[in-house]
């Protein structure tokens, strides 16, 4: 009897979770086939991925992209068909199908594809944590509406659900914390008043991820474990002040539980998104991914340190925000993702110091008392909203 292929649709195909993905997929032939791969701008990189994959569907964020790749692939007699514009991702990520999306879109052009997805039952791989700290409640109950099984894969959240029982009806009974590991980033033991000084090139250099620009720069000011604290709050359902980040460097420990007996469950794993991948992918069971096994003769030891220690408050202010988000109105945690993506891009085009990221998210937070969003377009419009002043304070800021 032959098994059923997972047909998967790849949100973001050419970045790092991207390219990771068909990389697993690559390695299981019998189990998956790319069905649709989907990208912004990078036309030769689509091109490379449709001629080793040959999906169904490819995907480009505007026309003159999507012609590019359509005419590059005819000339290859490739015959994947090539689509364009934000409604042909919420096509592929909906599609009949398509049995598992993998949302791996940076930042809150993701929400919209992610909750078509979510809207029609299938299995989803949230890596875009920023759909959901955006879409909050609100993408929850796409997700319980449409049926849909989310399986986290920020390394992070995957340990948690890895580390959890499997009945989630219980989850509230047992936990009694979750804590959150992060490696401190480039900057861990920098003198906090020289970050004004940071280049771009030094925010970017992880000392043990592999990451876009983007994703390098929220580690390096911790704003991307604010935004996992959101996401673990809706994923698990949590209280906020259920949720504990730990500084671990060795970044060895991905994340754990602590239980209401105070004893503590932990994953471990190098780092390597290719394992949280090829657990989404695999769940409930599990395949090889192309990891590394840890070598714990090498290994030289776990560490912690606290982050409300003077020098960490002072060194990651932005984390605070993530309790500060979830204890105000619904809505401020899309204008807190909206304000860092517009400070993140203005820092990495040198407009904006690096310390100045956190001036903009706290400048937009205190301007804004967003109304709860009751549907998709109540969300985009105030991400749009939250954009606009963002950028204002980019100008005053830069000025």
């Amino acid at each position: 009897m032959n098994k059923v292929v997972q047909q998967i649709t790849v949100l973001g195909s050419t970045g790092s979770i991207g390219v990771n993905t068909l990389d697993v997929i690559a390695r299981h032939p019998e189990k998956f086939r790319a069905f649709a791969l989907t990208a912004h701008t990078q036309v030769d990189a689509m091109v490379a991925q449709c001629v080793t994959h040959q999906p169904v569907f490819a995907v480009m964020g505007s026309e003159k992209h999507g012609r590019a790749v359509q005419s590059a692939l005819q000339g290859l007699g490739i015959k994947t068909a090539v689509l364009w514009g934000p409604a042909a991702l919420e096509e592929v990520a909906s599609h009949p199908q398509a049995t598992t999306v993998m949302a791996a879109i940076v930042g809150a052009a993701g929400l919209a594809p992610c909750i078509a997805a979510a809207r029609a039952g299938k299995r989803l791989l949230l890596a875009n944590k920023e759909a959901l700290v955006v879409g909050g409640s609100f993408f929850m109950a796409a997700v319980n509406a449409g049926g849909a099984t989310l399986l986290p894969i920020d390394s992070e959240h995957s340990a948690i659900f890895q580390s959890l029982p499997e009945n989630p009806k219980i989850w509230g009974d047992v936990i009694d914390k979750i804590i959150l590991t992060a490696s401190g980033g480039p900057f861990r033991m920098r003198d906090p008043e020289t970050l004004k000084n940071v280049t771009p090139e030094e925010a970017c250099a992880h000392p043990n991820w592999s990451m876009g620009q983007k994703i390098s720069v929220d580690s390096a000011t911790m704003m991307n474990k604010a935004l996992e604290v959101i996401e673990a709050k809706f994923l698990f359902g949590v209280e906020p002040a259920q949720i504990e980040v730990v500084i671990h460097p060795q970044s060895v420990i991905h994340s754990m539980v602590q239980y209401v007996d105070h004893s503590v469950v932990a994953q471990l794993g190098t780092p390597d998104m290719r394992g949280p991948i090829a657990y989404g992918l695999s769940w409930p069971s599990r395949i090889q991914s192309g990891a590394s096994a840890i070598n714990f003769e090498t290994l030289s030891g776990l560490t912690f340190e606290s982050l409300s220690s003077n020098r960490h408050s002072d060194r990651f202010p932005g984390l605070k925000l993530a309790w500060d988000v979830l204890s105000a109105p619904e809505g401020s945690n899309a204008v807190l993702n909206a304000a860092n993506e517009i400070a993140v891009a203005a820092f990495l085009d040198r407009k904006l110091r690096f310390d100045q990221i956190h001036a903009v998210n706290t400048a937009c937070l205190s301007q804004f008392i967003p109304s709860a969003p009751s549907s998709l377009g109540d969300l985009l419009a105030l991400d749009l909203e939250a954009r606009s002043v963002a950028l204002a304070w980019v100008g005053k800021l830069a000025a």
